[in-house]
């Protein structure tokens, strides 16, 4: 009985969307005197809301010029988006603000696009100890969160006072690639202060388990709780799934004027950073063990928060030069 009322249930769903909203769409802008992209820009402001009402309905067209305006490139979206305007028999000059707002929101789509991209590029890239300029990268790392230490080798159990697993940290990048060590790295130069402090709270005993003595020795098995750069990967893992699911939509819709950038997405890997940290300690947890089961009820909280449409992350460090708020 439930499989058939779930049928009929897609039946009506499908005849609701193959010919009934087609025809209301009609009746609508026969009413109005308003196809339904003007209807989206004039009734929602700038951002994810429009954006994304934009987004399905190119999408859905059976138009083939609106179904291709989502993957144009970004140089011809300005052309895109005259043939729109002349498609939908638009005048240009008594609506101008309708081609300014298709445009940015356009221009928001193809950037995520190319945003995905680029992040799975450098997600596929792996680190490779011959290249200078990957060496290069990771031991500005060390510099940056333990610059009163030099490092006595290239391989060196030193390597886990940041966070890492063993005496070769390229083994912990085999996951996220070039990208895991490019978002510590930001992470460490344009936030430092926090990145700092972040890695001195993970060190730190745990209550009152290691005595002082201990701790003096560098007992690091009974830190606070979790390695920090690896976290940092995990948590590299976490805004990649996001972007790559579309969920990460809502906040850079809301925060980048136009194209978003790779910097819009490190300032987001900044803003998860600081936010699991607080997390964590919220959770109180036993040991690294649970690790797996906070980190999924962080990236279940980040992702209920991202189901807002008017949501953007507020990213509270001082990297971030577009003060990002909770709209």
């Amino acid at each position: 009985m439930k499989h058939f009322l779930r049928v009929v249930t897609q039946f009506f769903v499908f005849l609701y969307c193959k010919f009934l909203w087609r025809g209301l769409k009609f009746i609508v802008r026969k009413f109005t005197g308003r196809c339904e992209l003007q209807r989206i820009c004039y009734n929602n402001k700038h951002g994810a809301r429009r954006t994304l009402k934009i987004e399905s309905s190119l999408r859905y067209s059976k138009n083939e010029l609106l179904q291709s305006a989502l993957s144009v490139h970004p140089d011809k979206v300005e052309k895109t988006i005259d043939d729109i305007m002349a498609l939908k028999k638009i005048n240009p000059d008594t609506n101008p603000q309708l081609g300014i707002s298709l445009q940015a929101s356009l221009l928001q789509i193809v950037g995520y696009r190319s945003l995905v991209a680029e992040v799975e590029k450098l997600r596929r890239e792996p680190y490779d100890c011959d290249n200078s300029e990957h060496e290069e990268m990771l031991i500005k790392l060390w510099k940056e969160l333990r610059p009163d230490t030099p490092l006595t080798g290239r391989i060196s159990k030193q390597w886990c006072e940041i966070g890492f697993q063993g005496s070769d940290p390229k083994t912990d990048f085999r996951g996220m690639g070039l990208l895991g060590l490019h978002n510590l790295l930001y992470f460490a130069e344009h936030d430092k202060a926090t990145a700092l402090q972040m890695l001195h709270d993970s060190l730190q005993p745990k209550h009152n388990e290691v005595n002082k003595p201990e701790w003096e020795q560098k007992n690091l098995d009974k830190a606070i709780g979790y390695s920090f750069a690896i976290v940092g990967i995990n948590i590299t893992d976490l805004a990649y799934s996001l972007l790559v699911s579309g969920a990460l939509k809502t906040h850079l819709y809301n925060v980048a004027p136009e194209m978003p950038s790779l910097l819009h997405f490190q300032q987001t890997f900044c803003y998860l950073m600081q936010e699991f940290h607080r997390f964590w300690i919220e959770e109180d947890p036993s040991d690294i063990m649970e690790f797996n089961r906070v980190r999924s009820k962080f990236h279940r909280r980040i992702l209920r928060q991202l189901k807002n449409p008017d949501m953007a992350l507020c990213p509270h460090f001082s990297a971030s030069d577009l003060h990002l708020v909770n709209l």
